[in-house]
């Protein structure tokens, strides 16, 4: 029982730190797209600009947030929790979304993964906001021509 739960924090603890380097390969994406955008981007007129900036923080996070759903989902697979990989996609998502509806359960030796998928949604959408406010408020100091702090 016990090294079955340590099994179990073991691994959603190598999965949430995997998916932290994948999310910060993203964010090193993110910020090498916009360096090379900068000298376009501070030229009027703003607003368009702001919006492609926007439009690509969304598109590299939402890229971010499904290469993490399939990490989870992968692994799941892997270790024949479910018998089909899409049940595997799907729990991961509505897991990782902290929707849990509940129609799709992990087996009880391996319900503890559940809430570390869960967690590992959380601190994941926490860095997208993050990730989005910081470009916005970066192109916007940027283009008023105030050096970022």
């Amino acid at each position: 029982m016990i090294r079955t739960m340590l099994t179990q924090l073991l691994l959603g603890s190598i999965l949430i730190v995997a998916t932290s380097v994948v999310a910060a390969g993203f964010w090193f994406v993110l910020v090498q797209g916009l360096d090379r955008l900068r000298p376009v981007l501070r030229r009027p007129p703003h607003g368009p600009k702001l919006m492609l900036v926007l439009t690509f923080a969304l598109l590299v996070t939402v890229a971010m947030l499904t290469a993490a759903v399939w990490i989870w989902a992968v692994t799941l697979y892997a270790l024949g929790i479910f018998s089909t990989f899409e049940a595997s996609v799907y729990f991961s998502l509505v897991a990782f979304t902290t929707l849990g509806f509940g129609d799709v359960l992990l087996p009880i030796e391996w319900r503890l993964l559940g809430g570390l998928s869960a967690a590992n949604g959380l601190l994941l959408f926490g860095l997208m906001t993050a990730m989005l406010v910081e470009t916005l408020r970066e192109t916007r100091l940027r283009q008023r021509g105030t050096p970022p702090v």
